[in-house]
């Protein structure tokens, strides 16, 4: 039976119709389509329609990887509205800062144990430059090349390449010099200037962002994408963050995977402001799914969302899970997430998978598969 065939037997709006046939045909969708989903369909088509096209690609392969994560410092030089993790540099008492040696001293906490990502992000703090992390990673490579250095958000990097007057070229590759090798995808939140100049407005803007990520694949090196939702953004602007992505990504092809992030409203500024229903994530996970056909892969963070409402995301587009953090991020934590201890083994990231009839894969940060857990 194809999809229009089983979908014939559901209660689809006439609206709808022309979107399904789209997907089933694999064309894009465009951005009015998008957002007609979002305003129509209701979560059992949503969920038909993404699953429809993750399996398409992946079967019922799901994947992740062994990370570990290392946050040099939650002491920021900007105050975001939503964050719950960072302390400004003049008040901060109760932050932390590690030095290189101390930062080391985790990485040789996994010596002898099959992880193969360092995933480094962490606050703007004026003290650690461009230099500071250069040296960083050298030392993290000389002491074990064979792990995958992945590390700092477009707004750390804005910042610190800004600082040592260099162009966004010079500083992107003096960090590739050094043993960066990919990007993770924060400090996107949503593209909307209205909106970021509430919640996010002295740190890099939308295009600055976006020229960051697109210097990095330039120079070969791969990127992830997020998006934070569920604050005061609109639907429209999740989609105008979306088409930003998708262009870029027909220009470069060099990210791996899509991220939405929940807005999380405990202990910030904006901690009036509910967060969303399940409902909403599921609509966030499967219409990114739908519009951004030109990404590969979409990312449930488990200790962002909960690993119960990240196995079910599997059902609504999702292939990926991340990793197996190894209770090494406070991100999400301090925001009030479900996973106040984030840190899952390679047995119980299987289990979860598996729970719900898929096949557990573990990759690499590029997503090239490991290991096969069948």
């Amino acid at each position: 039976m194809s999809l229009s065939d089983y979908l014939s037997l559901q209660n689809i709006p006439e609206t709808l119709k022309p979107i399904v046939s789209k997907l089933e045909k694999k064309e894009r969708i465009t951005d009015d389509e998008a957002l007609l989903l979002y305003r129509d369909a209701d979560v059992n088509l949503l969920g038909i329609l993404a699953n429809f096209v993750r399996e398409s690609r992946f079967g019922n392969k799901t994947f992740f990887n062994r990370n570990f994560h290392i946050e040099p410092t939650n002491v920021c030089v900007f105050s975001c509205a939503f964050c719950s993790y960072s302390r400004l540099y003049k008040n901060r008492e109760d932050g932390w800062e590690l030095s290189i040696d101390q930062m080391l001293h985790i990485v040789k906490k996994y010596d002898g144990q099959p992880v193969t990502e360092v995933h480094i992000v962490g606050g703007v703090h004026p003290k650690m430059d461009l230099d500071f992390f250069c040296e960083l990673i050298r030392a993290i490579r000389a002491h074990r090349p064979d792990l995958h250095i992945k590390g700092f958000t477009a707004v750390e990097l804005d910042y610190m390449i800004r600082k040592a007057k260099l162009s966004l070229q010079e500083g992107m590759q003096k960090l590739k010099d050094a043993g960066l090798q990919s990007l993770p995808g924060g400090g996107a939140e949503i593209f909307n200037p209205e909106i970021r100049a509430k919640i996010c407005e002295d740190k890099v803007d939308a295009d600055g962002w976006l020229a960051i990520h697109k210097t990095a694949h330039q120079l070969g090196m791969h990127s992830n994408a997020t998006m934070l939702y569920g604050h005061i953004e609109s639907y429209e602007d999740r989609i105008d963050h979306m088409k930003r992505l998708r262009d870029l990504q027909d220009e470069t092809g060099g990210f791996n995977c899509f991220i939405p992030l929940k807005f999380r409203n405990q202990d910030n500024d904006m901690s009036n402001i509910p967060e969303v229903s399940i409902i909403e994530d599921i609509k966030a996970y499967a219409i990114a799914r739908l519009y951004l056909d030109n990404f590969a892969h979409l990312k449930a963070y488990w200790p962002m969302l909960g690993r119960q409402n990240a196995q079910l995301m599997l059902s609504y587009g999702v292939d990926d899970l991340d990793g197996t953090i190894d209770d090494s991020t406070k991100i999400y934590s301090m925001a009030g997430s479900e996973e106040q201890t984030p840190s899952m083994s390679t047995d119980e990231i299987c289990d979860l998978i598996t729970a719900v009839g898929r096949i557990p894969v573990e990759r690499d940060t590029v997503y090239n598969e490991l290991e096969v857990f069948a």
